[in-house]
């Protein structure tokens, strides 16, 4: 049961913020959901540790969150407790001595900020990911991906705090990562607490132009005036859901102030006002008239919280 006053107590002693009640359409991308009953940040290892352990002794319903930049919360919110990292855990460390070609950050960390950092110090093979507006846990969490690269070809391991307040290491290897999955996605329980990027020596212009020809790429083909959550539905075997979606017809269809996007049929977007309800109703009639005209099952990619 979930006692709002002693965990704001909790919070107090263990470094962490509290907030009561909070919409959750501030903290995703979509800019839609309803409230959680609080909403936590924790600032370092310990803080998650103590205030995990909490929520586990009192059976309470509680779900971490990056930048909700691949959620979808419904209207009526969330009844537990949603967590995000902060302070230390959304921080980018100082090269190491022993190996200068790994990167150690916090998953808290944007994505983006992990990308500046691998080209502050002259290394490549992070430039896909410029652009993709998450935090690296999140990219761990769901093998992010574009442009033919994804998390798997450069994560080296993962720091977590599993179900039972244990802490581990963990190869990429370990991780069962494919295409937008990794074993976070049936493991609910564990805490993706820091990622080790290993990257290779590179030259910072090549890198840098790389970097913006692919942020130009992306500002020129997707709707990035609109909140959404990236690509809406994962690529079929066999083809592509954009393609799909454009050959039925189907850009510019809008339930209320949700809407296929009519510069790229992969994204549904909201146009202003959009309710979950609005986006699913979309997203339904997309995979209704794609199965039924082309055969193909499209899923969705964003996570339902």
């Amino acid at each position: 049961m979930l006692n709002l006053d002693a965990l704001a107590a909790q919070c107090r002693q263990y470094n962490a913020d509290f907030a009561a009640d909070e919409p959750l359409s501030a903290h995703t991308t979509f800019r839609v959901g309803g409230n959680c009953r609080a909403f936590l940040t924790v600032k370092d290892s310990g803080s998650a540790e103590r205030i995990l352990q909490y929520l586990r002794q009192n059976a309470v319903p509680f779900r971490l969150i990056g930048r909700g930049s691949n959620l979808l919360v419904p209207d009526t919110g969330y009844p537990g407790v949603v967590l995000v990292l902060g302070g230390q855990l959304a921080e980018v460390s100082e090269p190491s001595e022993a190996d200068s070609e790994v990167i150690v950050c916090g998953a808290g960390a944007s994505l983006k900020n992990l990308c500046l950092a691998a080209l502050s110090r002259g290394l490549t093979g992070l430039e896909f990911a410029y652009g993709i507006p998450g935090t690296v846990g999140g990219a761990v969490y769901m093998n992010a991906g574009a442009y033919d690269g994804e998390m798997s070809q450069v994560l080296e391991s993962v720091t977590v705090l599993n179900g039972d307040g244990s802490r581990e290491t963990l190869p990429a290897e370990a991780l069962s990562l494919s295409y937008r999955h990794s074993i976070f996605m049936e493991r609910k329980d564990a805490l993706i607490l820091e990622a080790a990027v290993r990257l290779k020596k590179g030259d910072p212009a090549a890198i840098r132009a790389r970097m913006q020809e692919l942020l130009a790429r992306r500002q020129e083909k997707q709707p990035l005036e609109y909140p959404s959550a990236g690509s809406t539905f994962k690529r079929p075997a066999g083809s592509y859901a954009s393609l799909l979606i454009d050959q039925c017809g189907l850009k510019g269809y809008r339930v209320g102030g949700a809407q296929v996007s009519e510069k790229h049929a992969g994204f549904v977007v909201n146009r202003g006002g959009a309710t979950y309800a609005d986006i699913m109703a979309v997203c339904r009639h997309v995979q209704e008239t794609v199965r039924s005209q082309t055969g193909y099952e499209l899923e969705l990619e964003p996570e339902i919280l």
